[in-house]
Parts: structure tokens; sequence; C-alpha cells
């Protein structure tokens, strides 16, 4: 007898949310902007976070089919772009994971040896290793990975943002001086072009409130729940990002601050002036904790909705199989053999702060790219199927619709052109391989995804 009870609840989803968006690896990269991240956050949920909320709430009361973006996408354009969008969601992580587990990889040589953390052997070994783990436990199915990423959002990524958060309000408190000028000048941020470029990065530490739109048909009350869950992630998101940023910025100088170890080298500054050392192996467990989740979270997500995509008929039937967990096997065994052959990109670059940032950039600019048609379908379908019953519907009527739209889309369009400009704060070696290798890696991923859509409609037809 299937039982009554639903399978996610608010809190649960509400975790999901946070455990995929509030990640650990943005803070050392909000950290570099200093006080300026309090109005580069502003500008950025004004325009892009708030807006993805809203839209994802409105599409996804009024479409709680499990498949999600491809849902959306697919009836307010058909199935062939909806395929590219839902192919772009999933490829994008897979260039995203890297840069998370290289987070988990300086941790853990924080704890044997901090001088492992720059070497690139090392930490291709424990970022490859690491994903093929979570591979495995995500293949036991949904149940074991919503209680996981539950569980890892409050212990390995809350819990350690809000512990900086109050070391730093603590440093300021007993008179310790502060790496961070709280002038109103300097609330406005470097408007350089080379400076602006990292706020791909603040962008797409927003990103994916969406995510847990696959979901929404294991969510007992859609209209109510739903909505409701995106309201208290988006508070807590928005919270911890900004404070715990901040705290990193107070301590670690800017022209000391790494994009792979800088929350570490934070909390190893914390802990040693306030006499905690023997917290820090405590801390990078928990951080470790944390990084599984969020990977583990983000794994199954885009997975599952490219799955929707494979049984709609848009991709080859190799990669419609499900496990006895129905669990999507074969998709996520290409997708780790297409994370390892993106890792080598570690062996090309200049350093690991390097790889990390650019392989963070064109998973940025993938990801703000799909937002764009996320938010013209939710513009269309209010045209289109202005029948349809919503949950929740954005206010102002086909005025509001349009005003979120516009600026999410302006957001998306700015964070991807602005991509390709080489930061100033990195040094990233040869500029023409850099940027050969995020047009290649942008245009490359689209091509494929109608490549994939054609051949599997030539099949088909035959």
């Amino acid at each position: 007898m299937k039982s009554s009870k639903a399978p996610i609840s608010i809190l649960m989803l509400v975790m999901i949310n946070v455990v995929a968006i509030d990640s650990l690896r943005s803070i050392p990269l909000g950290a570099s902007f200093g006080f300026s991240l309090l109005f580069c956050y502003v500008v950025c949920a004004s325009l892009f976070f708030i807006p993805s909320a809203l839209v994802s709430a409105e599409l996804t009361t009024g479409w709680p089919q499990a498949g999600g973006v491809y849902i959306w996408i697919r009836e307010a354009f058909g199935k062939k772009l909806a395929f590219t969008v839902v192919f772009i969601q999933w490829i994008y992580n897979v260039c995203w994971y890297p840069t998370i587990l290289s987070l988990l990889a300086a941790t853990l040589a924080y704890i044997v040896n901090p001088a492992w953390a720059n070497n690139t052997w090392y930490v291709l070994l424990v970022v490859i290793s690491t994903y093929w783990l979570i591979t495995v436990i995500t293949l036991r199915g949904m149940k074991l990975s919503g209680l996981v990423s539950t569980a890892t959002a409050i212990v390995g990524t809350l819990v350690p943002m809000l512990f900086i958060a109050v070391l730093g309000f603590f440093w300021l408190l007993r008179g310790n001086p502060s790496n961070m000028d709280f002038t109103l000048k300097a609330l406005w941020p470097d408007m350089k072009l080379g400076n602006l470029v990292l706020l791909t990065g603040v962008i797409y530490s927003l990103v994916g409130m969406e995510m847990s739109a696959v979901h929404v048909q294991d969510v007992e009350n859609k209209q109510r729940d739903y909505p409701r869950a995106l309201y208290y992630s988006t508070i807590i998101i928005l919270f911890s990002l900004v404070l715990s940023s901040f705290a990193v910025a107070i301590v670690v100088p800017r022209d000391q601050l790494n994009l792979v170890t800088g929350l570490l080298d934070a909390f190893s500054l914390f802990l040693g002036a306030f006499h905690l050392e023997w917290l820090m192996p405590i801390i990078a467990a928990m951080i470790i904790i944390g990084v599984v989740g969020c990977v583990g979270a983000w794994m199954i997500g885009p997975t599952r909705s490219l799955l929707v995509a494979a049984q709609d008929g848009s991709v080859p039937e190799f990669l419609q199989k499900v496990n006895s967990k129905n669990m999507p096997i074969n998709i996520l065994l290409v997708q780790g053999a297409i994370f390892t052959l993106i890792c080598l990109i570690f062996l090309f670059m200049p350093s690991i702060n390097s790889s990390f940032w650019i392989l963070s950039n064109l998973t940025a600019q993938l990801a703000l790219s799909t937002y764009v048609f996320i938010f013209m379908a939710a513009i269309r379908l209010r045209y289109t199927y202005p029948h349809i019953e919503r949950g929740y519907r954005i206010p102002l009527g086909n005025v509001g619709i349009w005003i979120v739209g516009i600026a999410g889309i302006i957001a998306s369009l700015f964070t991807v052109l602005i991509g390709f400009v080489p930061p100033d704060q990195i040094a990233i070696g040869n500029v023409k391989f850099y940027l050969g290798f995020l047009i290649v890696g942008f245009l490359g991923f689209y091509l494929t995804s109608f490549l994939l859509y054609s051949r599997a409609r030539s099949v088909k037809n035959n």
C-alpha cells in the first residue's frame, strides 16, 4: 500500500534549495568584492534571483508534472528547444562539479597537508574519485538522495556559514582590524570590465531555484507548499551568503584571497585568534559533508529532467534506461565520463585557482543562457495558456510577468556576454586558450544538443 505521507516536506524542499544554491564555494568570490558585495547582491537579487524564484513558483504550480524546465519550455516553444535547454542545464552542472569538489579536495588537504591544496594531481584524484562515489549513492534512489541533501544542508552548509559570520562579528566586536572598508564609497563596485566579469560568479551563486521543480510531484500540496518553500529559501540564502562573505573579507586581505582555499584560510585565521584551533578538523569535516550534499542535490535534479526529455523521444533510446530504483543509470554514467574528461582542464591551466575560475565562468555562462529561455517561456505561457490554473501567479497580471521576465533576461544576457572578458584579479595564463576554451565550450555544447536531437528524431522517423 502506498504511503499517504508526502516524501518531500516543505523543510526538505527548502533544504534541497539551500544546499543546491547556498554553496560554500561562492563565499571567497563574494568576499573579493568587499563591502560592494552588498550592492552587487541587491542588484543581482532584484534583477535575477527574485525573478527566477517568482517564475519558478508560477510555472511549477501551473505545470506540476515531473520534468520541470523541460515541460515549461516544451509547452512554450516545442520539444527541440526544450531538449536544448535541459541538455545545457545538465551539461553546465557537469562543468560545475569539478569546482565544488576542488573545495572538498582543498579541505581534505587542510587536515593532512595544506600544501596539497595547490597540487594539481592530488586535486584531480580527489575530485574524480569523490564524484564517482556520489554517483553510486545517487543510483541508490531518490529517498536516500533527499535525506542526504536535507542533512548536509544543515550540517555542512548552513552551520559553517552561520559560524563564520558569528566569528566575523566577534572579530570586529573585539576591536580587531578589518581588511574590508565599510564606508559608503566602498559600497560602489569597481566598474572596470576586468572587475565586473567576477559578477558572473555572484549571479551564478544565485542560480538554481527552478532545480527543485523536478521534485514537485513528491510534494503533498503543490500549490501551497512549493511557493512557500521558495520564499523561505530566498531569505535564508541571501542572508547567509552576504554575512559569510563579509566575514571572509574582514579577515583575509583581498590580494591574498584564493578562490578555492579562501574560506579555509579565513577559518584558520579566526580560530587561531580565538584560540580555537582544535575546531579546524571539525569545521573541515562539516565542509566536506556540505560539498557532498551539494553535489548530490544537483546531480539528480537536471538528470531527471534530461530523463523526461529522453522518454519524450528527444534523445537516443540508450539514455532512457533506469535501474530498479528508477534512477537514470545510463545518463549518470555518461555524465560521469564527460565529467572525467572536463577535469583534465586542471592540467592545462597555470594554477588550481585559474582552473577553478575558468570552469566556474563557463558554468555561469551556460547556466544563465538557459534562464533566457525560462523567462521567455513564462511570458509566452501567460498568453498561450491563460486558462491553466496556477497555484501562484506573479502579481500585476501580464504587466507583472513582463517586468519580471525582462529583468531576468537582461541579467542573464549580461552574464553570458561579460563572461568572455578575462578577469584582472586572476592569472589565467594564455588569453587565447582562455577565450578559445570558453567559446568552444559554449558553442560546442549547444551544437551537441542540436545534433543529438536531430539524431534521435531521425532514428524515430525511420
